[in-house]
This record gives structure tokens, sequence and C-alpha cells, in this order.
């Protein structure tokens, strides 16, 4: 399954697409599966690293830093050049800001590391959703005035928080912890990291086939599709400021590599629950930000190849 986990990936968005148009009463339900099986996904990837690696990455300050940087500072501003440009639909704006404004904290880590990115890319996940969550409502203040930045309210993303980013971290740690002292422990952490790549299919599944209904309403496929060309120039625009960055942070090639990532791959898996949130007359949003997700997989393909031409490693 690793060795063709990318071919999965699209299968399962596929699928859900398929689901989605042929059985869309079961979108409801399967929006109630998103969370948990996103929670899931994240345990198994926190499992991955020891705790005792996670804390010596945390140290690297010019890597967090930069990702810091690429995320927070480099981001709004490519959106900020876009924002003028985008629809006028305040509906279609809100769940671009969402996504865009958002850096991933979940898949990210898998596609980085088929690049040859570097593992401190999973501590800085906690630093980059809980960064998020305070500056977001800023930013949509910023770029939307009063009128609309009260949409996004801060309990959802603490709830966010603690569900996706909390709760599998001690769960990893306490699973670190008994296999480190049982047999039956290590066993059944090997067991677990083989449930990433199933996990990372249910996820990207659940989303497409519980949104694509709300396709036929909104602002329909019309709205949606003025959307994807500024997703496109975001990936391949993103693709060079994060080699600045990286550079300019003095970074090794596996850690240029992760900085690329991250500043590219944006969170839509988590302001998801954000969009569904959103009064019905700004429905839309939530369709809005999972396109961003189907554009993002498919240039995350082209990524895997392209970063370690970008960052290459030393001869």
């Amino acid at each position: 399954m690793e060795r063709h986990q990318v071919a999965l990936y699209v299968g399962a968005l596929a699928a859900g697409g398929l689901v989605g148009r042929l059985a869309p009463g079961g979108g409801p339900g399967l929006e109630y599966a998103i969370n948990p099986v996103l929670a899931a996904l994240l345990y198994v990837t926190f499992l991955q690293v020891p705790a005792a690696e996670l804390f010596r990455s945390l140290r690297a300050g010019r890597f967090l830093a930069a990702a810091l940087v690429v995320n927070f500072a480099v981001v709004p501003l490519v959106v900020a050049a876009m924002f003028p440009f985008l629809p006028g639909d305040p509906a279609v704006r809100v769940g671009v800001l969402l996504v865009l404004l958002a850096p991933c904290i979940d898949y990210v880590i898998v596609f980085s590391g088929l690049a040859g990115g570097s593992r401190r890319l999973i501590a800085a996940t906690p630093l980059l959703l809980l960064t998020q969550m305070v500056l977001l409502p800023l930013y949509l203040l910023l770029f939307l005035g009063s009128g609309l930045s009260d949409v996004v309210e801060a309990g959802p993303f603490v709830e966010a928080f603690v569900v996706l980013i909390v709760i599998p971290l001690a769960l990893a740690w306490l699973t670190q912890a008994w296999a480190a002292r049982r047999r039956a422990g290590q066993r059944t952490a090997d067991a677990l990291g083989t449930a990433m790549v199933p996990l990372m299919c249910a996820t990207l599944f659940a989303v497409v086939a519980s949104q694509v209904p709300k396709l036929d309403t909104g602002g329909g496929l019309a709205d949606v599709g003025a959307v994807v060309p500024f997703y496109v120039a975001f990936l391949v625009v993103m693709a060079f400021a994060g080699v600045a960055v990286a550079r300019a942070f003095r970074l090794a090639p596996r850690d240029g590599r992760a900085i690329v990532f991250t500043g590219a791959t944006r969170n839509s898996l988590v302001v998801l629950p954000l969009a569904l949130a959103l009064p019905d007359d700004l429905a839309v949003a939530a369709v809005v930000v999972i396109t961003q997700t189907l554009v993002e997989v498919i240039g995350m393909l082209l990524y895997v190849r392209a970063v370690p031409r970008l960052v290459p490693a030393p001869e």
C-alpha cells in the first residue's frame, strides 16, 4: 500500500465523487465520520515519530522559524495578490480564504516524506495549528472587513486543536511508552503503523462523498470552477516561494523540501468543519474548500517529482 499510496489516494477521491453523485443522501452521515477518521489518521501519523525525536525537532529553531514565515507571512501576501481577482460571491471568497490561509497539518507529512522531506515537519504541526487558530480570524478581518469577520469563531478551532492534535498526540505517546515496555505494545504499534494509507483513503473518501452533492446547490459548478485557476496558481507560486524561504534560512535539503510542502499544502480537512458551520447563504464555501483538496492532491503528484529537483540533495 505504501508503494502505491498516491494511486490509492486518487482512487479514494474518485470513489468518493462517484458515491456522492450516485447516493447523495448519504452525505450528512459521512460528514459525521470526517473528524473521527481524521483524528485516527493523525494518531497513526504521530505514532511514527518517537516522542524523544519530536522534542529534539522542536529545538530546530531555524526550521520552525522558516515554517512560520512561509505560512504566516509569505502565504498571506500571495493570497492578498490574488484576492482582488477572486469571484465577488462572499461565500466563494470566504471559502478560498479559509482554506488558503490555513497550513496543512496532516497529509503534508505523507507527501513531504515521499519527496524526501524532513520528519521535523511532524513536530511543527501543533505549532502550525495553534498559530492559525490565533491568526485566521485576524486575517479574515483584514481581508473581509468587520461585516464578515465573525463567520469564524474561536470555539471550532479550539475543538479541532483538542480533538485532532492534543488527543491523538497524547494517545501516540502512551502507545509508544507501552511499546517500549511490552512486546504486545510493540506489536500493536507496528500494526497501527500500517493503517496510515487506509485511513488517508477513508478520510479523502468521506470528505469528497459528503460534499459532492452540494455542487448542485449554492452556486453550483460555475462558482466552484471559477476558483480552480487560483488554486493552481497558488501551487505554482508557492513552489518557488518555499524554495526561496528555505534558501533564506540556509536549511539542509531535506528540511528545505519540507518547507516547500508546508507552504503549498493547505488545511482543508481541518477547516472544513468551520465551513460546514457557516450560515445557509454561505453554504457553497464548504464546496469551495473541498475543491482545493481535489486540486491539491493532483498538484502533490507533481510536487513529489518536482520538489527534489528544486531542492536537490548535495552530490
